[in-house]
């Protein structure tokens, strides 16, 4: 392994020091500089399951049938005796935001239903409970249900039976119970008598949640941010905020709905990436802009959300927002202000209290677009910076400088944002290792009155930036570090 110079300094430097006596005298009674206490922070973005099968709690995927192929993640359990049929419908649905559900009819009074994997295997634990709920309606006959918590091995681990069902759609729920620790269960469905019955919005939620919410966040997930005292939260990304193309982007208002009207959207890395492909990656939004907004609150870190400034991911389609029609876009910027610190009886904040939260969530700063660059990314921040700063004066903005600190796209970016007197400019870097050992120094030349600095995203590449090959070595974290 390439051993970086510095380090060989070091040994070097250790060597003559162990012939030499060396004395350090520490005063514990005086404090040292004050340090901003969001000089550091943590970056949330829903890539590898980060959201949906991660901080989300919910253990089913696919819960309302609504990705392209309605029955991803769920399976067919059909024994040899029985016969039926599944069929994803869209008929008089639960509601018209989510409109696909699931229909399961059997012929025989012999099991027959399906099974939903969760996100590569539901994770339970032992002695842990479980809450199971999903929308159902009888449609023929007299349905008898069993909702069964199934391991690896294919034991049954625990059991439900449902058996009141109306013509309408109701609300059926229960409680299981894992008698062991199992990465690997499945949750099964199954029709265990003649006729047929509609499901939509299964859900199966861990007992405990951050803070025991009912359809919370993992509670140990959240421990380990919360135990890092981030000085701030970065969300929802990324380049997820950007899409691949607009009708692709995150859009806030989407994830304050109720949760069962949040409407469904692919996520850009299930696509993104020929030597990575996720074809079953979407996100529920069951993770939305209220939920992170508290968790910043319970952590005690500062929200930082990033709004889609009317321009596509450039590294996919570049597609803009014409600058005559980017009113909507700003709007949605001074929505998210209001719904963030307006009063309980403003339009937004309103919507906040009726979510449970009628005191304000303290925001104080935004950003303005994730990776964008060139003159259309600078014509664009312009209008949202005098947008926001006419109705919110003092609210800081953070503006981006592209995706490496160091190209052209930079070298563009920079000297205009200053010329503009951003608040704090986003600098990302995604490079090799020597990139960082030769910018040690980089910002100690800084302007101290010119934009503050936030290096929003940044990793040490060991072979080339998203080569297939890269790992996490020392070199890199080293790197990084320096």
């Amino acid at each position: 392994m390439k051993i970086p110079a510095f380090l060989l300094a070091m040994v070097a430097a250790g060597s003559v020091a162990a012939a030499q006596t060396v004395n350090i005298n520490i005063d514990a009674d005086k404090a040292g500089a004050s340090i901003n206490p969001a000089m550091w922070g943590i970056f949330f973005e829903d890539i590898n399951f980060g959201g949906d099968g991660g901080l989300y709690a919910e253990l089913v995927k696919n819960r309302s049938f609504e990705f392209p192929e309605p029955l991803m993640g769920w399976i067919k359990l059909s024994p040899s005796l029985a016969a039926g049929q599944l069929s994803a419908r869209t008929e008089s649905p639960l509601n018209a935001d989510n409109p696909h559900y699931l229909r399961i009819e059997s012929e025989k009074a012999e099991p027959f239903g399906v099974s939903n994997e969760g996100f590569r295997g539901i994770g339970v634990h032992e002695g842990e409970t479980y809450d199971f709920s999903a929308d159902m309606r009888r449609v023929a006959g007299e349905p008898k249900v069993a909702v069964q918590l199934v391991g690896q091995d294919g034991t049954v681990l625990d059991s439900i039976h449902l058996t009141e069902f109306g013509k309408d759609w109701g609300k059926a729920k229960g409680t299981l119970k894992s008698p062991v620790t199992d990465g690997r269960a499945r949750l099964n469905l199954i029709l265990q008598s003649k006729g047929a019955i509609d499901v939509d919005m299964v859900s199966l939620f861990p007992r405990h949640t951050w803070k025991d919410r009912p359809g919370g966040l993992r509670a140990d997930m959240v421990q380990a941010l919360a135990d890092m005292h981030p000085g701030f939260m970065r969300f929802p990304g990324g380049c997820i905020v950007e899409g691949s193309q607009l009708d692709r982007r995150y859009q806030w208002k989407n994830t304050i709905l109720p949760v069962d009207r949040r409407h469904l959207i692919i996520d850009r890395w299930n696509y993104e990436f020929l030597h990575r492909p996720t074809p079953d990656y979407f996100q529920s939004f069951g993770l939305g802009f209220f939920e992170f907004f508290q968790l910043c609150e319970d952590i005690g870190a500062q929200p930082l959300p990033i709004i889609n400034c009317g321009m596509a991911c450039q590294f996919n389609s570049g597609e803009l927002c014409p600058l005559d029609k980017l009113e909507p876009f700003i709007q949605d910027a001074l929505d998210l202000i209001e719904f963030a610190n307006g009063p309980a009886d403003s339009p937004w904040g309103a919507r906040r209290a009726e979510m449970g939260h009628p005191e304000p969530f303290h925001l104080t700063m935004m950003g303005v677009g994730n990776e964008q660059w060139g003159p259309q990314y600078i014509e664009r921040y312009t209008r949202f910076s005098k947008a926001i700063k006419d109705k919110y004066p003092g609210f800081m903005l953070v503006s981006d400088a592209g995706p490496s600190p160091n190209d052209a796209r930079f070298q563009y970016l920079w000297p205009k944002l200053c010329e503009l007197h951003a608040d704090i400019v986003d600098q990302h870097c995604y490079d090799h290792p020597d990139w960082f050992f030769t910018n040690t120094h980089r910002y100690d030349s800084y302007d101290r009155g010119g934009p503050k600095i936030f290096m929003g995203e940044y990793a040490a590449q060991s072979v080339d930036v998203v080569s297939p090959k890269n790992r996490n070595t020392l070199e890199c974290a080293l790197a990084e570090a320096a």
